[in-house]
């Protein structure tokens, strides 16, 4: 199989390249990369490859330069006739911000990006497969604490919490407008966090907003919530898995679901155990998030419940020092403390029967191997970019 891959540097893109690599059934992997020069292009693989030394065979590897923001970008690869090969195409690259500031970039990148891609991508000769990697949060905030079904999404009444999930919805249905039903296969995974493996994570995605939450200790959200995360290498095994098994199925959630799942007491409970020199976590009503925004500005009525936290106010003035630091943090990481309220667990009935992977471990456990690594993230830059 020779594949077309797009997002081959990113989180989860980086991951799939690397699975797929070690594939005897992948005869070329021709990868979509942002870069001036072919050269820059390789070294870009090769450190995709040298994080966690994996073995790299640049016979099999080929960069396609290009982006998605780039007008010509269908017309260079429809005159790209090593393309001609591909039989699956597996749409990683997206941008994942949920900073509103970025979202007409995240509209251009996950819709206008991914049209240029389609409208290629239907007229390759041998085209089996294309695969796109959107999100199970497609669903929408309307949808609360319970299991969340394949069949729910898309769903053009869901109102959705962040640009990043609305485009990941929109784009679902681009593609059924540009390819056969039998050509779509759609992995959705839920919230993906770490490694498993006791190595560097590849990114401090979802990692930051854990620190984050670690150096609050404050923090107003429901800690029994349930959590549907999983560790980006189950992710890309899932998927790679799912683009070769004998599917019943053309959308499946690469979830943690009900068996796997976590909340936000139990990964407190984990980081704790690392870091008990700080304050006990206390978790307190969503609510009571504007309250914390008054304090940050010295607008805080002095009646206000908060003050009864009076030890973790004067932990924040201790560890921040400037409150607009904490006016920063809290307002990179509102987005998550919305996605946890919400209760989701999505259903992974088809992707265990259809593939036979096991389910994954919660992540309270498996965490334990980036501790290290959280440790060590700059909360503050991180939440310049959420």
């Amino acid at each position: 199989m020779n594949i077309f891959l797009t997002g081959a540097t990113g989180l989860v893109g980086g991951e799939l390249l690397v699975t797929l690599s070690k594939r005897s059934d992948v005869d070329k992997i021709f990868c979509l990369l942002r870069s001036k020069s072919e050269e820059e292009a390789l070294i870009r693989i090769k450190h995709v490859f040298d994080l966690h030394q994996d073995e790299y065979d640049p016979s099999r590897i080929v960069p396609v330069l290009g982006n998605l923001f780039d007008d010509n970008l269908t017309d260079s690869l429809k005159t790209n006739k090593l393309l001609d090969q591909v039989d699956a195409i597996i749409h990683s690259a997206a941008n994942t911000s949920f900073s509103r500031v970025n979202d007409d970039l995240v509209e251009r990148a996950n819709i206008g990006g991914l049209n240029k891609i389609l409208l290629w991508a239907k007229d390759l000769p041998h085209l089996k497969t294309f695969l796109y990697i959107g999100t199970a949060t497609i669903c929408g905030k309307d949808v609360k604490d319970r299991i969340v079904h394949e069949d729910e999404s898309p769903n053009l009444d869901a109102t959705h919490l962040v640009k990043y999930t609305y485009t990941k919805m929109k784009g679902e249905l681009l593609i059924r407008e540009h390819l056969r039903s039998d050509q779509i296969l759609v992995a959705r995974p839920s919230i993906i966090m770490g490694d498993s493996r006791p190595i560097m994570p590849r990114s401090p995605v979802i990692l930051w907003a854990m620190a984050t939450i670690n150096h609050l200790r404050l923090i107003p959200v429901n800690a029994h919530a349930q959590l549907d995360i999983i560790p980006v290498n189950y992710a890309a095994e899932a998927i790679v898995a799912l683009l070769f098994a004998n599917r019943k199925h053309h959308v499946y959630h690469i979830s943690a679901g009900e068996a796997g799942a976590t909340t936000a007491l139990k990964l407190a409970k984990t980081l704790e155990s690392y870091f008990d020199e700080m304050p006990p976590f206390n978790f307190i009503n969503k609510a009571m998030l504007n309250q914390v925004k008054h304090w940050t500005r010295n607008r805080l009525a002095p009646e206000s419940e908060l003050y009864s936290y009076r030890k973790y106010l004067d932990y924040w003035k201790e560890t921040f020092q400037d409150k607009s630091k904490l006016r920063l943090l809290f307002t990179g990481i509102d987005p998550y403390l919305e996605f946890i309220e919400l209760g989701h667990v999505f259903d992974n009935t088809r992707l265990l029967e259809d593939v036979g992977i096991e389910n994954s471990i919660p992540a309270d456990i498996y965490i334990n191997n980036s501790m290290n690594y959280v440790e060590k993230i700059d909360v503050l830059e991180g939440a310049i970019d959420p």
